[in-house]
């Protein structure tokens, strides 16, 4: 049986929320500069240099996510909808 992966950010800290939103702006901001170093012809260490940029804004943002589900998973295990040890693990390996 599978297990059901949580539907919203485990934990209701606005700070860490602020965070996430945060590094997705971030990411944004460097996926328009590497469309437009594409689009203007850059070469291939410009363009790797972006994509990287942005690969790593979207890893830090997903590994706060996750960082947020383990935290809720220690502090209240029992809660409903608090997300189980497995789904974090599946969660983690699915960004790696």
């Amino acid at each position: 049986m599978a297990s059901e992966v949580p539907q919203a950010l485990p934990t209701n800290d606005s700070e860490a929320q602020k965070k996430i939103v945060n590094r997705l702006r971030r990411a944004q901001g460097q996926l328009g500069a590497l469309i437009t170093t594409v689009e203007s012809g850059a070469g291939c260490a410009d363009v790797i240099h972006q994509l990287s940029a942005v690969s790593k804004a979207l890893d830090r943002a997903g590994f706060l996510v996750i960082s947020g589900a383990m935290k809720e998973c220690l502090v209240n295990p029992d809660a409903e909808g608090s997300p189980q040890p497995e789904e974090i693990e599946k969660l983690f390996l699915s960004l790696s």
